[in-house]
């Protein structure tokens, strides 16, 4: 599996996690929001300084987000869509 293509896994199963949408990780990675989708989609290639940004947000080490999947591994889930009701 290619890098990018781990950190597309492992960004999503970790923001998935955590319940949270690309838009409040972004916020808390100080990024925008469609990069966070990219990323996810494995379509940009992340500077370190943007994997360490989205580590601390995910308040996990950096290597975390390149883990490699164990084998028959299902992909992340994805968030429920729309807003939360409160």
């Amino acid at each position: 599996m290619k890098a990018t293509a781990l950190v597309a896994w492992n960004l999503r199963r970790l923001r998935v996690k955590r319940a949270l949408s690309q838009e409040a990780l972004a916020v808390d990675a100080g990024i925008d929001r469609s990069y966070v989708g990219r990323l996810e989609r494995g379509v940009e290639n992340p500077t370190v300084e943007t994997l360490d940004k989205l580590a601390t947000a995910l308040q996990v080490a950096a290597a975390e987000l390149l883990l490699v999947p164990k084998a028959g591994e299902k992909p992340p889930a994805t968030l429920r869509k729309g807003r939360k009701k409160r």
